[in-house]
């Protein structure tokens, strides 16, 4: 499995799950690149930089018993542990780190990465915040399974797919600032034919009624397709972060996608998106 831009951003909102489900204040982790090295690439509510780029062999420290084992471990008090070696015992002090856990992150039965939640004071990470931490890489995992299809989807496409889907997004962003209705109907009927909405069945021609997106919601999906942040697309589409919050939370909800990737794949496959 190959890393990329959106792997990041997967990561990211991973470790605010974590953070949010198990109320721990710090989070950090990272994906497997060549063998069984992990890099850790993201940080979630550290005091350094001290974990940054930091690279896990498997079996050494917690993460790399994490990803020996491929399942989640936990110790009270890092630098005391008996149950782990103690490699990177420098970076986990530096940043004040006593109570850890590691989750795995497997995808297809293997090991893509690892999870971390901890604490600055020496406590037990009971029951409840390992559940948490768990939920929180099956999210994650379930994202990357979903980015590996699309990327399957693309590669099949053909070439210069992402031209047109490139074509697309721009169309939608331009025909949301045309004032001519008539202008932007056409505008929007191209984007159309860039996608499979005119075979859509409806309830008007009789077939069965699938899911229907508002046209700033299939907006929204577009430029998030195309890698873009919150504040990206609310500054492409001339709306306030908050707004495009609330479009995406709502394509989301309609998709039945729990993550922005998968949303764009859903939207793909039901004709919204090319």
């Amino acid at each position: 499995m190959t890393t990329d831009a959106s792997d990041a951003v997967e990561m990211r909102n991973a470790l605010l799950r974590l953070r949010r489900g198990t109320g721990l204040p710090v989070a950090f982790g990272g994906l497997l690149e060549a063998g069984k090295q992990m890099r850790i690439s993201e940080l979630s509510g550290t005091a350094t930089h001290a974990l940054r780029s930091l690279v896990v062999t498997s079996g050494t420290g917690l993460g790399g018993k994490t990803v020996a084992l491929s399942r989640p471990c936990v110790v009270t008090d890092y630098s005391a542990s008996r149950q782990i070696s103690h490699e990177y015992d420098a970076p986990v002090a530096a940043e004040g780190l006593r109570s850890v856990l590691a989750v795995p992150v497997v995808v297809r039965h293997r090991v893509h990465g690892v999870l971390y939640g901890a604490l600055r004071t020496a406590l037990p990470l009971g029951g409840r915040m390992l559940g948490a931490a768990v939920e929180a890489a099956r999210d994650l995992e379930r994202a990357l399974v979903v980015r590996d299809e699309a990327r399957t989807l693309v590669a099949g496409a053909g070439p210069g797919w992402e031209q047109v889907r490139e074509a697309h997004t721009a169309l939608r962003a331009l025909a949301g600032r045309i004032t001519d209705p008539e202008l932007r109907a056409e505008l929007l009927g191209a984007c159309a034919l860039l996608t499979a909405e005119s075979a859509r069945p409806t309830a008007e021609c009789g077939g069965p009624v699938r899911v229907r997106l508002a046209p700033r919601e299939v907006d929204v999906l577009a430029c998030v397709a195309a890698g873009a942040t919150n504040a990206v697309v609310a500054d492409r589409l001339g709306l306030t972060p908050e707004t495009v919050k609330g479009y995406l939370r709502s394509a989301m909800r309609k998709l039945r996608a729990r993550t922005r990737g998968e949303a764009v794949v859903a939207a793909r496959r039901a004709g919204w998106l090319p």
